[in-house]
């Protein structure tokens, strides 16, 4: 699985406290979808799939958010 961070985000243009957002809104929508795991406060990591979905974009390398 690969996974995007908020430093990730940033280094594409977002700015931090969205790219922040993006990643509690992602980690909110695996919540919702039963990942119980993504309950965690420390936990800064969500798959690319749930930034791809929640900004309704695709990123274009398989391999990094890049």
């Amino acid at each position: 699985m690969i996974t995007v961070t908020k430093k990730d985000l940033v280094e594409l243009g977002y700015g931090n406290s969205f790219a922040a957002d993006i990643i509690k809104q992602s980690k909110e929508l695996m919540i919702e979808k039963g990942h119980t795991y993504y309950h965690s406060r420390k936990l800064d990591r969500v798959p690319r799939e749930a930034v791809e979905e929640l900004l309704g974009i695709k990123f274009a390398n398989e391999n990094t958010p890049n």
